[in-house]
């Protein structure tokens, strides 16, 4: 059996599926990095933006709990949000210092009503 040594190798098809690799990394990490698909919306002359005001529940330090400004309690909160719409969205502002089970509690009630647009407003650090 008289087989030569390979003495060269064909790199090209390497290259091009390496290339192919490299597409696919740049493209997808720019999606992951906006988190979005970026398109552009069509427009319109009369656009009616029907936004909806955030409720906001603030829970202070002490156990205080305002709800749109108003001071109220667990049960006042469960009587106000009761009449409130499914769809309606609340923000929540906590105070660093409080006790985390007061926004369990807060949460909770906010959950039994089946409410599901809650978000949590928070601050960057300085940097």
């Amino acid at each position: 059996m008289d087989e030569e040594p390979i003495d060269t190798l064909n790199v090209i098809p390497f290259v091009d599926i390496m290339l192919v690799l490299l597409t696919i990394v740049l493209t997808t990490a720019s999606f992951i990095a906006t988190g979005r698909i970026p398109i552009a919306l069509p427009q319109t002359a009369h656009a009616e933006t029907n936004k909806q005001k955030d409720k906001t529940i603030e829970l202070a330090v002490g156990g205080v709990i305002y709800f749109d400004g108003e001071q109220v309690t667990k049960d006042t909160l469960t009587e106000k949000a009761k009449d409130l719409a499914p769809e309606t969205s609340f923000l929540i502002r906590a105070d660093r210092a409080i006790q985390f089970q007061q926004f369990v509690d807060v949460t909770d009630v906010l959950k039994q009503l089946k409410f599901t647009r809650v978000a949590v407003q928070t601050q960057n650090a300085a940097k």
